[in-house]
């Protein structure tokens, strides 16, 4: 699956976006194999309240399965205005 990084993440990834192949369940289980690749991604994902995550461009929860999705983007929370 591709995974997006935007704002702060990528930032801190140093990676716009990257394929991923993974047999992580839900999103929680993603944020957990990328924080175990490097220190950059621990710093990134270290607090998911400070994130938002979409699953094929629909905002989700940190559980939300992974089954069958092709994307998904991690970003800081939006304020609008």
């Amino acid at each position: 699956m591709d995974v997006l990084y935007f704002a702060w993440v990528r930032e801190r990834i140093g990676l716009p976006k990257e394929r991923v192949e993974t047999e992580a369940a839900t999103v929680a289980d993603l944020v957990e194999e990328l924080r175990a690749r490097e220190e950059r991604y621990a710093m990134a994902f270290a607090d998911l309240s400070a994130l938002r995550v979409a699953v094929d461009q629909e905002l989700a929860d940190f559980d939300a399965p992974l089954a069958g999705v092709r994307e998904v983007a991690f970003f800081p929370p939006m304020t609008g205005g």
